[in-house]
């Protein structure tokens, strides 16, 4: 991450980006990430929601610290993800990186001018699209059970076949969920104009009682978006051997290409 020095002092403000869309309306009365209301920011046309971040937390040396403390930073991603979600139930948006911080307007317009062709192009294949997520995590014992075969040798043997049959019943059951994982995935993103797998989160990160095995998400044209839930139901129905989880629509943080090294406090 590249950055630049702070102001002298911290008390002054910065700006927060929050998301770039076409046009001139932004949510009115909407809260911004410091709770101070969100504005705009017009150039090239095109227009930056931004909302005003004071120094003492959203400078570049407050930011570093700040990003380290995992309830700020809950705190700082539902704030943005408020303000996303509201303009993208307006129209497209390019959701910002959480976390981008500019020094002053200025700033934010010179984005808007330098990067005016990739955004107007991101924003039209955007347009009337949503991003929604399918999560599947594995059903045990969804799976035939493997019988180790009787033999002989007293307690001690027949614990030791029990726990062989045990770990074979589980290694070919996280087999068949990954495999009904990719074939769900196939056909949802056959039905999605664009889909991206991501990697299955943590279960202290995902609160699952069992491995997630996928971690999908599909950008949806509007007037498709009941025919996707169909064959979400239809897939859990067919793929016994996974619990299937749609959450939705979405701003599409999945389809929004972050350039290299861009900098989080410019």
């Amino acid at each position: 991450m590249t950055t630049t020095s702070d102001p002298v002092g911290d008390t002054g403000t910065a700006v927060w980006l929050h998301g770039v869309v076409a046009g001139t309306a932004t949510p009115a009365r909407l809260p911004g990430i410091a709770g101070t209301p969100v504005r705009a920011v017009a150039a090239a046309g095109l227009v930056a929601v931004v909302s005003d971040a004071p120094l003492s937390e959203y400078g570049e040396a407050a930011l570093r610290r700040n990003l380290e403390d995992l309830a700020w930073l809950e705190r700082a991603a539902r704030a943005h993800h408020a303000v996303v979600d509201a303009l993208s139930r307006s129209g497209a948006v390019v959701p910002a990186r959480l976390a981008t911080v500019h020094r002053d307007d200025d700033r934010v317009a010179r984005v808007l001018v330098e990067r005016h062709d990739e955004l107007a192009g991101t924003l039209a294949r955007l347009d009337g699209r949503a991003e929604w997520g399918v999560k599947g995590y594995v059903v045990p014992g969804a799976t035939p059970r493997v019988e180790e075969p009787d033999g002989g040798g007293g307690a001690g043997a027949a614990y030791l076949r029990r726990r062989r049959a045990q770990l074979t019943a589980r290694e070919e059951g996280q087999r068949v969920a990954a495999d009904g994982a990719a074939a769900v995935h196939a056909a949802l993103a056959g039905y999605a104009v664009a889909a991206r797998r991501h990697a299955p989160q943590d279960r202290r990160l995902s609160g699952a009682p069992t491995a997630m095995v996928l971690n999908g998400a599909y950008l949806v044209d509007r007037d498709r978006w009941d025919g996707f839930a169909g064959l979400a139901r239809e897939l859990a129905e067919g793929h016994p051997e996974l619990r299937l989880e749609l959450t939705g629509p979405w701003p599409p943080y999945s389809f929004v290409a972050e350039p290299e090294a861009e900098p989080a406090w410019a």
